[in-house]
């Protein structure tokens, strides 16, 4: 229900969210406004006790801590969380009918000569450890100046690749237990992953995430596909970098995009920097792409387990068997496990720039956040580092720190990141790193960093018109018509999750 410049989501609920700023004295859904309200933020549709719910989305966000007074301005100051301690669950399966009408069913993507379908064409530069970080940097530089007529062909029948690229990060020495196979099962997914055509494998020679050790890990591989280089075995390692990346763009270059089926798409969701239109606005169209993409018999991942935390019954309640509930349970027990490892409280409050933006509790904000995964019932839970094994909707362990995630995402399969936000970031995967502002004014302020308004759908813009244009937009960039703004800046990196002792 949209009234003047507010909107109240649930017919229960006894909030309203701000989509503009409203000044004090302004009517809204007949209530009086008693104080200003700035955008995003919530009002009082009826007077609230202390101690009893504050419902959004139909559901509690947390409990007043003072009495609220009908119009007033609700946030930290009177509403706290309803969230303590670990949970049990009961399995209550509850599905929707996930019948979407999509425009298309193919993209134009690559074929890989083991089966797999990427969305880019390029070559990747993969460090064993940080210490060559430098060296690769330099590879690439040169790499894209020598091969540059190779590079970006507007046609996309012709030979070429697009670019070469390599991610930074300062781990693979003196790691140790869970933190070192965490490396190695990140970079792993890395090399294998069908974006990049090409891969070289760098390393320094001494550390113990060394080339042979990583092979280990890494299993069979295609030599014309992946090459290996010690820095220390050689006198020039720029150049002898250089070799095998031109090996490595010849093989490359003769890919061709042709379509492929929909089904073959996985996509990551991701949210950062939100505020309180992120679950009205672009979280739910990101959901909506989400439902269109699976129902085509494709696969999403949504992560940021901290951030289902008081929503996590609503996708336990999805999951397509008791195998899977269980799993899910699993999920987000461990991760609260995780918090209290480290002596941190399980339900803090969501970050500055979230409260900024008028979100309070993390089950406001989680209710938020899970509209990305639609409604689609959970087909599998997937652990750090794992890929994905079922089409449809997974849940992915990790944290919900934005390069960590993204980097997450990736290596679990993701062909490109749909990234929400309502404050904005330049952040981006080696992945096409998709921005979806909440609000258009975030939206026109950072033209150069978002790729599409999703804050059009506070006005009087017809929800199923713009998801398929969503969709249609996603299709263009899975196909290389369009290039992610990240792509554009070149803003490409990359975190690995770390929980224990460096030496």
């Amino acid at each position: 229900m949209r009234d003047s410049n507010a909107i109240k989501i649930n017919p229960n609920d006894n909030v309203a969210v701000a989509f503009e700023d409203i000044t004090k004295g302004h009517i809204v859904f007949g209530v009086e406004a008693l104080c200003d309200i700035p955008a995003g933020h919530k009002i009082a549709l009826s007077d609230i006790s202390i101690g009893e719910q504050v419902i959004k989305y139909g559901y509690p966000i947390g409990s007043a801590t003072d009495d609220i007074r009908l119009g007033e301005h609700v946030h930290s100051h009177n509403l706290k969380t309803n969230l303590s301690g670990i949970e049990n669950y009961e399995y209550k399966p509850s599905f929707e009918d996930n019948c979407v009408e999509t425009t298309q069913n193919t993209f134009l993507g690559y074929r890989r000569t083991d089966g797999k379908v990427g969305i880019r064409n390029e070559i990747w530069i993969i460090n064993t450890v940080g210490c060559v970080n430098k060296i690769a940097e330099k590879i690439a530089q040169v790499a894209n100046q020598r091969f540059n007529d190779q590079i970006e062909c507007s046609d996309v029948n012709n030979a070429s690749i697009d670019g070469v690229f390599t991610f930074v990060h300062p781990y693979g020495c003196s790691q140790l237990g869970d933190d070192h196979t965490y490396t190695q099962n990140i970079l792993k997914n890395m090399v294998n992953h069908p974006n990049a055509a090409g891969v070289l494998v760098l390393g320094l020679g001494c550390e113990n995430n060394s080339i042979e050790e990583f092979k280990k890990a890494l299993g069979t591989w295609d030599d014309r596909r992946v090459k290996f280089l010690n820095a220390q075995d050689v006198s020039d390692d720029v150049e002898a970098g250089l070799y095998l990346i031109e090996e490595l763009v010849d093989y490359a270059k003769d890919f061709r995009r042709e379509p492929v089926p929909v089904k073959e798409l996985v996509i990551g969701l991701k949210c950062g920097g939100s505020d309180g239109l992120s679950g009205i606005t672009a979280n739910t169209l990101v959901g909506s792409l989400s439902d269109a993409i699976t129902a085509n018999g494709g696969s999403c991942l949504l992560t940021e387990v901290p951030e289902m935390f008081g929503a996590e019954t609503l996708l336990m309640d999805r999951c397509i068997n008791e195998e899977i509930f269980h799993k899910a349970v699993d999920l987000i027990n461990d991760f609260k496990q995780y918090f209290m490892r480290h002596d941190q409280v399980i339900y803090e409050n969501p970050s500055p720039g979230n409260k900024d933006g008028g979100i309070t509790t993390l089950e406001e904000k989680s209710l938020g956040c899970t509209q990305k995964g639609g409604f689609s019932p959970v087909t599998d839970v997937l652990y750090y580092g794992e890929t994905l094994k079922r089409p449809g909707l997974n849940l992915l362990q990790g944290p919900g720190n934005d390069i960590v995630a993204v980097t997450n995402l990736l290596a679990a399969g993701a062909h490109m990141v749909l990234f929400t936000t309502g404050r904005g970031t330049p952040l981006g995967g080696p992945v096409p790193t998709v921005k979806i502002s909440s609000n258009t004014g975030l939206a026109q302020n950072k033209p150069h960093w978002i790729d599409f308004d999703a804050g059009v759908m506070v006005h009087d813009v017809d929800p199923a018109e713009l998801s398929h244009q969503f969709f249609d937009y996603i299709i263009s960039v899975a196909g290389g018509e369009v290039k992610a703004k990240n792509e554009l800046n070149d803003y490409r990196e990359i975190a690995i999750f770390k929980d224990g002792v460096t030496l």
